[in-house]
């Protein structure tokens, strides 16, 4: 087997399901990991993130076994029994490796669907109404926000020109729902603005419209019928 990395220092592998677990988080793959890092993460993502890294792990395990094993048939090698044996053995543990790599997939993916239906069922073109909490984060950012670290805690959470504070979880939930977004051009120690999506903007205004209450016109008393209703 490879030998573990150091923590912070090792070359992430790319798995199939990244793409996934950043439209569903709104992080890269990178943030989230920095991210769990620092204890920051709700538990359904520091559980995703920490499936996630295993898979990561499992991919440069089959990487490393692969390379292996191209290196053994690359014809740098005589070919006697012992090169034989050590192709063997190469191809063997190849194939552990894919198992794992395999088992690590499914359990990575058992934890990024649950994220994926909250992203989906809270998305507005889903058509279900904002929840009030959301919508009075929503207001809050809308008037000016910044998401802010502290530098000893390391702790986040977004403050608004309005003096209210939004929980660092949920301005994650709202950035899944492609709610709000964050120009991370600025460092978090100094402030990241945070602002309303086109899709969080039309959102409110859906729920600031009144439905419709207009009930169907009924005859009036004495009324002559229709012929629609003298048919029936």
């Amino acid at each position: 087997m490879p030998p573990d990395p150091a923590p912070g220092t090792a070359r992430r592998a790319i798995s199939p399901i990244d793409l996934r677990v950043e439209a569903a988080t709104g992080h890269d793959i990178d943030t989230l990991w920095a991210y769990r890092d620092r204890g920051v993460l709700d538990e359904p993502r520091a559980r995703l993130v920490d499936r996630h890294r295993a898979l990561s792990k499992a991919e440069t395990s089959v990487t490393f076994h692969r390379q292996l094993l191209n290196r053994l048939t690359s014809g740098e090698f005589p070919v006697d029994s012992a090169l034989l044996t050590r192709i063997d053995r190469a191809a063997h543990q190849l194939e552990e490796a894919a198992g794992e790599r395999d088992a690590a997939t499914a359990r990575a993916i058992a934890a990024l669907e649950p994220i994926e239906d909250v992203a989906r069922t809270t998305q507005p073109d889903g058509h279900e109404p904002l929840p009030a909490a959301d919508q009075a984060a929503l207001l809050a950012i809308a008037g000016g926000a910044k998401l802010h670290e502290h530098l000893l805690s390391g702790r986040m959470s977004v403050a608004t020109a309005s003096g209210t504070r939004v929980p660092y979880t949920h301005l994650q939930r709202l950035e899944a729902a492609g709610l709000v977004s964050r120009d991370t051009s600025h460092p978090v120690h100094a402030g990241q603005p945070v602002a309303l999506t086109d899709a969080a903007r039309a959102a409110l205004a859906d729920s600031r419209r009144p439905p419709s209450t207009a009930a169907p016109a009924s005859a009036r008393p004495g009324a002559w019928p229709t012929a629609a209703s003298r048919r029936r």
